[in-house]
């Protein structure tokens, strides 16, 4: 499997963005024993089926691949990456999605739909990308198009989607390669496949 320095993989739900971000990994993990991968998540366990959820997708993944640890960050994602800055190691991050929207709608959450996103969203992101341009090693990245479908009630909602357009964007802009997959299969939209 060929490995770019830095890849966004875009989908649908259930489109195998995961998967494809594990394969990547143990392919980098294979290719020698000083190799270590590290799984950024960003998923938050707000209720019992998130919970489930996040269960099932870290059992799985010790079973695909093993040798992945896991480092769970729901919003210092910058810092995150920082902390496993190194040549040697691939960082998957899953998801650049859930990450946005722990910023800007936090779960149990009683945000105001008329008040603007914090500044701290738009510092995140900056110093996400920053840290993304500075490591040293092949990074992952798996986020979610959502923005393809009616154009969602309420101001708050209509704004995440916004955002997280734009934050796709931005990445896709500092990535080697985009792949957007389709029912499980990659197709390479920037970069070599």
């Amino acid at each position: 499997m060929n490995l770019a320095r830095t890849e966004l993989i875009l989908g649908g739900q259930k489109s195998g963005k995961s998967r494809r971000a594990e394969r990547l990994a143990a392919a980098w993990l294979d290719e020698t024993p000083a190799h270590h991968a590290v799984l950024i998540a960003t998923g938050v366990a707000c209720d019992a089926e998130m919970r489930a959820r996040i269960a099932r997708h870290q059992s799985d993944r010790r079973a695909r691949v093993p040798r992945l640890q896991t480092v769970e960050e729901p919003r210092e994602l910058a810092q995150a990456l920082r902390r496993c800055s190194d040549a040697r190691t691939l960082v998957v991050v899953d998801c650049l999605t859930l990450w946005l929207t722990n910023w800007l709608m936090p779960a149990g959450s009683n945000q105001d739909a008329n008040v603007p996103p914090t500044m701290g969203w738009q510092a995140q992101q900056a110093l996400f990308l920053q840290a993304l341009e500075h490591f040293p090693g092949p990074v992952v990245l798996v986020s979610n198009e959502i923005g393809l479908g009616v154009i969602p009630m309420g101001a708050a909602v209509r704004a995440c989607v916004d955002a997280l357009g734009m934050l796709n964007q931005g990445v896709a802009a500092a990535c080697e390669r985009v792949s957007w997959m389709v029912a499980g299969l990659p197709v390479c939209v920037k970069g070599q496949p």
